[in-house]
């Protein structure tokens, strides 16, 4: 039977014929554990899925007292009104009414009891499935923060928000999507600094999505993106429950997603992608100086090999007679040009990166010392790629190391300005600029303007954004992004 039809199945009454419908619709699966069983002299099934509950939880807490019970009257009704309302076998008490809750119950690792008669299912909640324990974040490394990470688990991931904002305003919501997976997703915001027309319309670009399975944040991510064909992200995402607490005191909405260790936020401001955590606990001179350095660095590595192309090959004035004879004489024994070289270079670099992060850690560490000492040296020893290219290839992508976040964007952007430097010169990379800047400030999400706030202009987030200013002055400017909102 199509899983699909489930929700329209109401629960079968006669324990007998839901016994034989529960085992039909989960194709005789292994895992499903059913334990008939009389309770008060009612016939009663207990279902659970095997990996997912707590062995000493369902036995302490369920099976014991169930089985003491002794009901004067016999009947189905009686003895689940008297498990539901005069005991407390779990803090998690959902009831199925349909197949599809069942399910959904079952395989999220819930014991379900049901009653011969009875057109309902209670559930307990008595998860202990497996589970990575919080850890040290890996790709947000910070030196004065904390060091505590996102895991798998939603509710994990709850308790990792709500430890940190325990005011009664956060709102942390659960709901499904995916007709097969059923994952469980949690929408997280603070209702006094988030409009409701807001979390309407998140919540109706999320209704929007119907897909079979939601595995991680990437199938949530495009329908909350604006439209359009955008280079820059309109979403942000971390796996640092305190930078995820700092947007939400912003006036962000974060969204996640069980089973992946990464919060989606909304909205993503072309500022955040500069910011850090060891940001807030240096010295507000310190923080500036960093920030600004960041800012540098993006320009390096976006800008640098299109600027070494296209002053070598079309605009060679601007360099004095120093550089211009290194560059001639490091040039001339190339058998390739200037863009194809630039080109090559940077596409083995991204393969270089790829071949290290896919291949086993033990194994990983053979791919520096490959790339590093035989395919780096010979080349510049055989005559294959000049080593001023060589070393303005380097600088670019040790600079966008310097900001993860935008890795994507400027691996593509980098290429494209060499293209554009080789063909056009500093003209060509000026008409890309303008292109990338246009495409930039036209990206927004949710009425949120991507290069907020400094198009359009805020004053008062200048403050975060154009340097680090100190605590006791930005405890009095209260800025929140609700003020961007249209």
């Amino acid at each position: 039977m199509n899983g699909d039809n489930l929700k329209n199945m109401s629960i079968i009454p006669g324990l007998s014929e839901n016994i034989r419908t529960i085992k039909r619709l989960a194709g005789e699966t292994s895992d499903l554990l059913i334990n008939e069983v009389e309770i008060s002299g009612i016939k009663t099934c207990l279902f659970c899925c095997e990996g997912l509950v707590s062995t000493s939880t369902i036995t302490e807490l369920i099976l014991h007292p169930l089985m003491g019970i002794n009901l004067p009257e016999k009947s189905p009704e009686a003895l689940l009104n008297h498990i539901e309302h005069k005991m407390l076998l779990s803090i998690d008490r959902p009831v199925a009414y349909n197949y599809e809750d069942f399910f959904r119950l079952l395989n999220s690792g819930f014991a379900l009891l049901a009653a011969d008669g009875a057109d309902y299912i209670l559930a307990m909640g008595v998860q202990g499935y497996d589970k990575r324990g919080v850890d040290e974040p890996a790709g947000e490394n910070n030196l004065t923060g904390a060091h505590e990470g996102f895991v798998e688990v939603i509710r994990t991931n709850m308790s990792l928000i709500r430890r940190r904002l325990k005011s009664p305003v956060l709102v942390q919501k659960l709901f499904v999507r995916g007709t097969k997976s059923q994952t469980d997703l949690c929408i997280c915001y603070m209702s006094d600094r988030v409009p409701d027309k807001l979390i309407k319309r998140i919540m109706d670009s999320l209704d929007k999505m119907e897909l079979e399975s939601v595995l991680s944040t990437g199938y949530v991510k495009p329908f909350l993106e604006s439209p359009g064909k955008r280079i820059f992200s309109s979403v942000g995402m971390t796996e640092r429950p305190d930078v995820l607490c700092s947007k939400l005191i912003e006036g962000r909405v974060a969204i996640l997603v069980d089973g992946n260790p990464y919060a989606l936020i909304i909205p993503k401001l072309v500022s955040d992608n500069f910011q850090t955590v060891d940001d807030y606990n240096f010295k507000p001179y310190f923080g500036t100086f960093i920030r600004w350095l960041k800012y540098a660095a993006f320009f390096i590595s976006v800008l640098l090999p299109a600027f070494y192309v296209a002053i070598a090959m079309h605009h060679p004035e601007l360099l004095n007679s120093t550089l211009l004879v290194i560059l001639a004489h490091s040039e001339e024994n190339a058998p390739f040009s200037i863009v194809a070289e630039t080109l090559g270079v940077l596409i083995m670099y991204e393969i270089i990166k790829e071949a290290g992060l896919r291949l086993p850690k033990a194994v990983g560490g053979a791919v520096s010392i490959v790339a590093g000492i035989i395919i780096g040296d010979s080349a510049v020893n055989s005559g294959l790629i000049s080593t001023p290219l060589l070393t303005v290839a380097a600088l670019s992508i040790i600079a966008g190391f310097v900001i993860p976040e935008l890795s994507q964007s400027i691996t593509v952007l980098r290429i494209i300005f060499v293209i554009c430097g080789g063909i056009w010169g500093l003209y060509g990379i000026s008409l890309f600029g303008a292109a990338v800047l246009c495409n930039m400030c036209a990206t927004e999400d949710f009425g949120f303007p991507y290069t907020a706030p400094v198009a359009p202009f805020k004053k008062r987030a200048m403050g975060d954004v154009a340097v680090r200013s100190g605590f006791k002055k930005m405890q009095n400017n209260n800025f929140t992004v609700e003020e961007l909102y249209e």
